[in-house]
């Protein structure tokens, strides 16, 4: 039976990430490039960073599964691509604002369940769909950006007197989330869905799968670090927990496959106070529909 229990963590589970699953097509993609960085070392850096800025399963397989035709879309044009923003058709006017980001290679439509249980403990909900995801205009994307994107629909929102209660956000938009709260985001609360807590762990876990030299995965973290305008180290929890001043929620599954269990007790032993919900048999995904881990989420957003 899957359970939620708050309180001291037990000792971390050695969860190995599947994120890249077999198949044929990765097969071909690790051989192609396996075989540019062998005959040309430069162009296999550039074809790793292109994939790996690029959200699995593509995008157009998860527009089916988008939010329902009792929500509206609006697009936000933002960078080189836009942002889809997603709000019921029926809202309470002046209900505090909770903004739901999905992860890496999901979308809007994932964060839906969440959001019903915040609408009817009286908030209105705000989907953000990142570029490349959904039915967001782009094809590449990644962690920075997906702060940047966080930070700039907070401000905006806050301008137009709609502050934030709280955001809430699954895999790596919450460690994007962190990253932008540690940067003075504008919102009351946080809650961390199963974050991870390396985005160099991942790296390795990338080269590992695609069979990459280590020559060719630190070129690829330094050619994301120099465009990007910052260091990998400063986007892991000891660098992000100790400025983040907000009340923390951090829900995390025992058996989650994906991102470590040890990951979001990183983040609950980084920021001062943060409170971690450790859930059983889960897995990655389904604490974002467990009723019993919704009631908790809006419980602690609406705590005074």
């Amino acid at each position: 039976m899957p359970t939620a229990t708050s309180g001291s963590a037990a000792p971390a589970a050695a969860a190995a990430s599947n994120y890249y699953s077999a198949g044929p097509w990765m097969r071909a993609l690790r051989l192609a490039l396996g075989a540019s960085q062998r005959a040309w070392p430069a162009l296999g850096v550039r074809a790793a960073y292109r994939l790996f800025g690029t959200p699995l399963p593509l995008k157009w397989l998860n527009r089916r599964h988008g939010p329902p035709e009792s929500w509206q879309r609006e697009a936000w044009p933002f960078e080189d691509a836009d942002l889809g923003l997603y709000t019921p058709r029926a809202v309470t006017l002046g209900a505090p604002r909770v903004l739901l980001i999905h992860g890496w290679g999901g979308h809007a439509g994932q964060m839906v369940p969440l959001a019903q249980a915040l609408a009817a403990a009286g908030f209105a909900p705000l989907l953000l769909e990142m570029p490349a995801h959904g039915r967001s205009a782009g094809t590449v994307s990644n962690l920075p950006q997906f702060a940047r994107a966080i930070e700039y629909v907070a401000s905006r929102l806050a301008l137009e007197g709609s502050p934030l209660q709280a955001v809430a956000a699954h895999s790596l938009g919450a460690n994007a989330l962190a990253f932008a709260a540690s940067r003075g985001l504008r919102a009351e609360r946080l809650v961390l869905l199963a974050p991870p807590a390396s985005p160099y762990a991942f790296t390795r876990y990338f080269a590992h799968v695609f069979g990459l030299s280590e020559r060719t995965r630190a070129a690829l973290q330094q050619r994301i670090e120099a465009r990007e305008g910052v260091l990998m180290p400063l986007l892991e929890p000891a660098a992000v927990g100790p400025r983040i001043t907000q009340p923390t929620l951090v829900v995390h599954d025992r058996d989650d496959r994906v991102n470590r269990f040890a990951d979001g007790v990183a983040y609950r032993d980084a920021i001062a106070g943060a409170r971690l919900v450790a859930t059983e048999a889960l897995g990655h995904r389904r604490i974002l529909r467990e009723p019993l881990v919704l009631e908790q989420i809006a419980t602690f957003i609406a705590a005074p």
